[in-house]
């Protein structure tokens, strides 16, 4: 009779997914670059099962990822490192550094210019947004943008309008918040570049936090030919 095969490590609980011990594992990879989970189970002082619990649950949320390693007899082992989601848990400075260029812009550039530069950024931005999305049906492009809009830093959803042609994308947290509350300027690009990146469409802006709403929304619908 051949040996059963091993079972699977149970699935992690709720309580488990939201250990510490997950957010110290991805600072170690961080400052590592890789490990494997007897290595990341040694440094954090829980045992290799545990970490490996801790590892699939950030695997199934899209911040780590593994290949095999064969370094010695027996079966490969996974090493462990971030995904760009994973990195992208980690500030950055890039929001400080933006305000700093756009402050830098508005004391050096006259008004129409700064406009100008933002404008173009929204035609760049729309072309790759329009080449991602396709060319589909409407309510697929809307959700496929919306996805993107999530890897963007987003807290994004779209449905239906009360009219059923029609689409409102909602954004209840914004990548560029801190940056429009001192440059609304930015969020007429932002208008522009979806309006860009719908060319088929009519899109207006519904909801907007900067005046006093709990998201921006969009509202697009379709025109005809």
């Amino acid at each position: 009779m051949s040996a059963p095969a091993p079972s699977s490590p149970p699935a992690a609980s709720p309580a488990e997914a939201a250990h510490p011990t997950r957010e110290a594992a991805l600072s170690v990879l961080l400052r590592e670059g890789e490990a494997t989970a007897s290595q990341l189970a040694g440094s954090l002082g829980v045992s290799v099962q545990a970490m490996r619990r801790h590892l699939r649950s950030l695997e199934d949320d899209g911040l780590v990822e593994a290949s095999p390693s064969h370094e010695g007899p027996g079966r490969p082992s996974n090493r462990w490192r971030l995904t760009d989601q994973g990195q992208g848990r980690f500030p950055d400075g890039s929001e400080n550094f933006a305000l700093g260029l756009l402050h830098t812009l508005t004391e050096s550039l006259p008004a129409d210019t700064l406009e100008l530069v933002l404008r173009q950024q929204a035609e760049e931005k729309a072309a790759d947004y329009r080449r991602l999305i396709g060319s589909g049906p409407l309510g697929q492009r809307i959700e496929q943008l919306v996805e993107l809009r999530r890897k963007e830093g987003y807290v994004a959803e779209c449905r239906r309008d009360d009219d059923p042609s029609a689409w409102v994308i909602s954004e209840f947290h914004c990548s560029v918040m801190r940056i429009a509350e001192q440059y609304p300027v930015v969020c007429d690009q932002e208008l522009r570049l979806i309006r860009q990146t719908f060319p088929d469409c009519a899109v207006e802006r519904v909801h907007w936090r900067l005046e006093g709403g709990h998201s921006c929304g969009f509202r697009i619908a379709p025109v005809a030919p």
